[in-house]
């Protein structure tokens, strides 16, 4: 039979660490942080609405609009890692840089940046995706899954 064991009681040193850690930890502005994430995003957001009407304005069809504003999207972030600016707007913007698409492009781009120096195969093309294989993955697998469900219980 398993018995109840009281909450260890910390130590002096670990008291005095957590002092230490709560003095040097600044406090964080959670509701200033909170609206520039919101402002950022939809402003990243209502980028997207205005290449929608720009393209639909051209002489492009439907399918062609919804394909190329991800594109253009994905194409600016790519170009904004690489110059360095997406990173000092997601150090200001937080979570508000993270809308989707812009967040998937930055988290491919990033790494294979980072790694170039270690080579074409083993340094950009093995680390690009260490942060967007995952979702990658597991996207397809979830699509295939859902994709038997529909196929087997709905049609």
């Amino acid at each position: 039979m398993r018995t109840m064991s009281k909450k260890k009681q910390p130590t002096p040193i670990e008291k005095q660490y957590d002092e230490m850690t709560k003095k040097a930890s600044p406090n964080s502005r959670k509701f200033i942080n909170t609206l520039k994430a919101f402002v950022v995003g939809g402003l990243i957001c209502t980028l997207g609405e205005v290449l929608h009407y720009l393209f639909e304005k051209t002489a492009l069809s439907e399918d062609e609009v919804k394909a190329l504003v991800p594109i253009t999207l994905i194409v600016l972030t790519a170009i904004f890692t690489g110059l360095g600016l997406f990173g000092k707007l997601a150090r200001h913007a937080g979570a508000g840089t993270f809308v989707p698409i812009t967040g998937f492009a930055n988290s491919i781009v990033s790494p294979a940046m980072e790694f170039q120096s270690e080579g074409r195969v083993l340094g950009t093309g093995a680390k690009m995706f260490t942060i967007a294989g995952p979702v990658i993955a597991y996207g397809c697998g979830a699509a295939v899954i859902y994709g038997f469900i529909y196929y087997f219980f709905i049609l």
